[in-house]
């Protein structure tokens, strides 16, 4: 075989043995950036999902509110009729003195 053949042979030899650690390594950063953003996915699904637990409730928080508005209007309906009790009764006591 020709000489040249031997010197690149040497030539691939030599870039194979000082480039794959360097892939190697650079295939391991990725492969533990992966891992990471796999673990950062897997807490954003869980708070997700612990966020869509929470904010289920909250149809049933607007029918409190609403049914929270019906009775203060009925606690004041009541005020306005004890009042007028009130007044029909101190009439009455004012009257029997």
């Amino acid at each position: 075989m020709p000489d040249a053949v031997y010197i690149l042979w040497v030539i691939v030899l030599v870039i194979a043995v000082l480039v794959l650690p360097v892939v190697v390594y650079l295939l391991h950063r990725t492969l533990r950036a992966a891992r990471s953003i796999a673990r950062y996915f897997e807490e954003m699904r869980i708070a997700g999902e612990g966020i869509a637990v929470h904010t289920g409730h909250l149809p049933a928080l607007e029918q409190t509110i609403e049914v929270g508005g019906n009775l203060l209007a009925t606690a004041k309906d009541i005020d306005a009729h004890a009042a007028a009790l009130e007044g029909v009764i101190k009439q009455r006591a004012a009257r029997s003195i």
